[in-house]
């Protein structure tokens, strides 16, 4: 990440990307913020054996993040906006590695498109989430897709249409997250969690994920086609794949190649 990075920090540690969201007091990302995280994103797509993207928000910041910055909602700039922002999430998709959200605040707009994109979410009682788009005359283009894949179609409808927030216990029940801990033992989990992914292969994480995704919204006859190929030629032409079932067979630890 270059040095002139102003709105958050990134960091690569232990086959682990961190970017922490650091624009005080509450994260609200502009289009600078946003070209930032593609910045660190582009440095996570170069690391073929990393396992996990985390976000995550500075100690100082109040909310995870209050939303996307609203006078960058303007004429002049408003595709600039949309193309950085939704850019973090194609490039997510790209990547292909799990990816961890930890709040202890707010998680609102932009910031709830973030948590529903991730693929585990760990809060504590203090989050609160929300799409509040609706009440300045806009939508969340991101949720719309997104949302309704996560919560549900009728739930997804209710958030975005009437712009209600939600507490962490209710998005708990949703399955907008994964897991709701006391504040002090954020990290604790956070840190269960990416124990689990350092001892699995990153290649197998990638078409772990790219599987799961290419099941979405599709038959189970087209899905299951698609990733049948997928299991047979790519998965399967993985050194990794190979690694794992002969380690079991015998008897030992797989040592992975993360290729």
């Amino acid at each position: 990440m270059p040095e002139e990075s102003q709105h958050i920090r990134f960091r690569i540690e232990d086959r682990v990307a961190r970017i922490t969201l650091s624009r005080p007091p509450v994260n609200i990302l502009n289009i600078a913020m946003m070209r930032e995280i593609n910045e660190s994103l582009n440095s996570c797509a170069l690391r073929r054996d990393l396992v996990a993207i985390v976000f995550d928000a500075a100690p100082d910041c109040r909310a995870f993040s209050a939303g996307v910055a609203i006078e960058e909602h303007a004429e002049e700039t408003i595709f600039q906006m949309l193309d950085s922002f939704h850019a973090i999430f194609r490039a997510l998709e790209q990547i292909a590695r799990p990816t961890l959200v930890v709040l202890d605040g707010p998680a609102l707009g932009g910031g709830c498109e973030l948590v529903a994109a991730c693929d585990i979410a760990v809060a504590s009682s203090r989050a609160r989430f929300g799409q509040p788009e609706i009440k300045l005359g806009v939508f969340p283009p991101v949720a719309a897709v997104l949302l309704p894949r996560v919560i549900g179609d009728k739930r997804a409808r209710e958030l975005i249409l009437t712009g209600d927030m939600i507490d962490a216990e209710e998005a708990l029940r949703l399955g907008l997250i994964n897991y709701v801990v006391p504040t002090e033992s954020l990290e604790e989990k956070t840190s269960e969690l990416l124990s689990k992914f350092r001892e699995l292969s990153s290649a197998a994480l990638e078409q772990t994920k790219r599987a799961i995704d290419a099941g979405q919204g599709r038959s189970l006859d087209a899905a299951l086609q698609q990733v049948e190929n997928m299991y047979l030629h790519e998965l399967m032409k993985t050194y990794d794949a190979t690694e794992g079932i002969s380690s079991f067979i015998e008897k030992r630890k797989p040592v992975w190649r993360n290729r």
